[in-house]
């Protein structure tokens, strides 16, 4: 698969591979089209997941690759539940979607209480077992954070674009500190769509849609 490290262009002196460009206008279009509440979200986010597989074979990074199952299994959830909800969870506006609902206080303070337990314990696993990851604690903090996000994302809980603001913020200073071009500049586009998102689906979740 020689094709995904074809340099596309480059930024500065550092090139941008074909895989990472498809890898961005997935995620890009799959944010945006959950934002808009548009449930055709979940068919780009298939194609998301098996460009990230992709990208983290070819860059060796099988901690990250190991996740994309449930990433994907959360995706199949989401787009059920977007699709099939039961009566009370009917949206105002069209009968055959899921609304837009939030966390209680309890609910939120036991998934940031979830998120740290489970990434001090995924940051334990990957500093044993991949030494070179010279950021063990941050890499497994943005991963199940962002794990966190999407179930939150599939359940339609507007509390989810919050976890994504945090994902996005974390995700362009991890890639700052190792000296990436590129990808600052995509976390910076889904830092953008995830607080328009976030006024979007308040506006959602006010209307009971």
């Amino acid at each position: 698969m020689d094709w995904i490290n074809t340099t596309v262009f480059y930024l500065g002196s550092a090139p941008v591979l074909l895989i990472d460009l498809i890898t961005s206008v997935f995620g890009l279009t799959c944010v945006f089209l959950a934002g808009r509440n548009s449930k055709y979200n979940f068919w780009v986010g298939y194609l998301y997941t098996a460009a990230l597989f992709l990208m983290f074979w070819n860059k060796n990074l099988y901690a990250s690759l190991l996740l994309q199952p449930i990433s994907l299994a959360i995706n199949l959830m989401g787009h059920w539940r977007w699709t099939h909800p039961r009566e009370d969870e009917k949206s105002s506006q069209d009968s055959s979607a899921l609304k837009v609902t939030m966390l209680t206080w309890p609910g939120r303070a036991f998934c940031i209480i979830s998120v740290l337990m489970i990434a001090a314990a995924w940051g334990w696993l990957l500093d044993s077992l991949f030494p070179a990851d010279p950021h063990p604690y941050l890499d497994s903090c943005v991963t199940v954070f962002i794990l966190m996000a999407q179930l939150l994302s599939a359940l339609k809980k507007w509390d989810c674009w919050f976890a994504w603001l945090i994902v996005n913020i974390t995700q362009i200073i991890l890639h700052i500190s190792v000296g990436h071009v590129f990808m600052p500049i995509v976390c910076g586009l889904y830092l953008i769509n995830g607080v328009w998102s976030l006024a979007t689906w308040f506006r959602l979740y006010s209307k009971k849609a």
